[in-house]
């Protein structure tokens, strides 16, 4: 297949700031972060502005989705420590919101949940007044680990459909998308009072009226806010790129979202679940405040 030139709106600025700092709080935590793991092309500018994403349970996935460019390979022994590592990270960044996320762990029997629950719990020890989001995977459709992390109160419950339901098995194979959008409905009915979040790449081979049905998809499933982002080829050996999705289609993807009621979206080439996720919390907290 002829490789496709990557256009000028997808051209980031590397720069250094306070990359180094970040990446030395992060080693000396003996922590990872999906910025670095999953190749993320905003890693330089959140480094610089001091924030990170980080990343639970190892640096190996136990799936083998063909977009991520995250290691599959046998997963690490689960460090008990590492949630008290991420709350001091946290308070050494000076975080006010926090984004954490995971490999997927399907050789554990909760798939993580408890480790991503001792996590919320060791932040707002340390750090009470900072905002918790976490980016969960599916833990294979078992509800009483959803429930775990629901019970530790997240401010934001993230979980990515990444893609439409046609190409889950070329994308996702070890995914299903009905389980996905049932946990995002299910999150919502065990406590309405948190946000839910899910997020999606444009750029597979997706048609526009297939992105408009995921949208109204998750919109009846309860999601407070969607991002949508480019997806970017990893290496050769990933899932290639089938179009880079101009900035106009983003904003119509963006008009369709809130159309059908969606409260809060990020859609743009460079967005990513954890970019500027502060910002986006707040800006929906504050629609849902006034709409009471």
């Amino acid at each position: 297949m002829e490789h496709l030139r990557k256009p000028e709106w997808l051209k980031v600025e590397k720069g250094r700031g306070q990359c180094g700092r970040v990446s030395r709080i992060l080693q000396d935590n003996h922590l990872n972060s999906v910025c670095s793991e999953a190749g993320c092309p905003n890693q330089g500018e959140c480094f610089r502005s001091g924030t990170a994403t980080f990343m639970l349970l190892g640096k190996y996935c136990t799936r083998s989705c063909t977009f991520c460019q995250v290691t599959k390979a046998c997963p690490e022994p689960v460090d008990k420590n590492e949630p008290e590592h991420v709350a001091a990270a946290v308070k050494q960044l000076g975080l006010e919101h926090v984004v954490v996320t995971s490999v997927n762990r399907d050789d554990l029997p909760d798939g993580g949940a408890g480790h991503f629950a001792a996590t919320i719990r060791a932040v707002r020890e340390k750090t009470p007044h900072v905002t918790v989001e976490v980016l969960i995977p599916d833990f294979e459709g078992d509800e009483k680990a959803l429930q775990t992390v629901m019970e530790a109160q997240p401010d934001i419950l993230n979980h990515n459909v990444e893609t439409i339901p046609e190409l889950y098995s070329r994308i996702r194979p070890q995914a299903v998308f009905a389980r996905s959008v049932e946990l995002l409905a299910r999150a919502k009915q065990m406590d309405s009072r948190i946000f839910t979040k899910s997020g999606f790449m444009a750029g597979l081979g997706e048609t526009r009226e297939q992105v408009f049905m995921l949208l109204k998809t998750l919109s009846r499933a309860g999601c407070d806010m969607v991002t949508i982002g480019q997806y970017l080829q990893p290496s050769l050996k990933h899932y290639p790129v089938r179009e880079y999705v101009h900035p106009e289609v983003f904003r119509q993807y963006q008009e369709e979202a809130y159309r059908v009621g969606i409260s809060c979206v990020a859609s743009g080439p460079l967005v990513r679940s954890s970019y500027h996720a502060r910002e986006d919390y707040l800006k929906l907290k504050n629609l849902k405040i006034k709409a009471v």
